[in-house]
């Protein structure tokens, strides 16, 4: 009984790790150290283009020596491929916050700021929260909010059936970022709580269906796409 026991056990133990290997296969991850690694934001090139996309981006780096080791949109954006909302790149306003009531997942209050000083910081705060200063180095607002202190935004559903591809940022309890995006289509609260499970106590969605991530240590390559901002880890 007691070898039986054991055999049961350890059964058990295969499935609940196959369960979790499945689960967390639903996403994409990227841990980043801002202390030793370099990361920015892009939007224009040097003749006033839009990146658009992590090939042309790729492409641009490679010209000036560097190599790019992840990327992903880094929040919304008008036709035009114009950001929607804050956008402050090395240390400069190319476009204003929005305060403004209206559709879409961008007006989901509270939505929000993430931000890296210039000391190699990183904070997600809300918009209403978010101040302006001078040792700001990139900015993007988007919205919603995904976790506001610890707690999945109030209007996720669990069962909400509003599903699509999802990317987003969260600050882990060591200061590193976390860039998730999903492999399929998942609603709000699901991801949200995929961030919480990680003990960040804020976390901002970035965008949807558009959503593409570049890394190609996890043999992830999306390298198509037409979109605005892109954060991106050099080296």
């Amino acid at each position: 009984m007691k070898k039986k026991g054991i055999v049961f056990l350890v059964g058990v133990l295969i499935i609940l790790f196959a369960f979790a290997i499945q689960k967390n296969d639903k996403f994409i991850t990227y841990e980043v150290n801002l202390k030793n690694q370099k990361i920015d934001f892009f939007w224009k090139d040097s003749l006033g283009n839009n990146f658009s996309n992590f090939l042309k981006l790729k492409n641009y780096l490679e010209k000036n020596h560097k190599k790019l080791i992840f990327a992903t949109n880094g929040g919304m954006y008008k036709k035009d491929g114009y950001p929607q909302g804050l956008y402050i790149e090395k240390s400069i306003e190319k476009n204003r916050i929005e305060t403004n009531n209206g559709d879409g997942n961008f007006y989901l209050k509270p939505n929000g700021v993430f931000y890296l000083t210039k000391d190699k910081k990183a904070k997600i705060i809300s918009t209403e929260n978010f101040k302006k200063g001078k040792n700001i180095l990139y900015a993007t607002q988007s919205g919603p909010m995904l976790l506001i202190e610890g707690k999945i935004h109030s209007t996720f559903n669990e069962n909400s059936k509003n599903l699509n591809i999802r990317n987003g940022v969260g600050i882990l309890p060591n200061g590193n970022l976390i860039f998730v995006m999903s492999k399929q289509e998942i609603n709000f609260y699901e991801f949200a709580n995929y961030f919480k499970q990680l003990n960040c106590k804020n976390a901002l969605y970035l965008d949807g269906f558009v959503s593409r991530t570049y890394l190609p240590e996890k043999n992830w390559e999306q390298l198509d796409g037409n979109f605005g901002v892109i954060i991106a880890v050099t080296k």
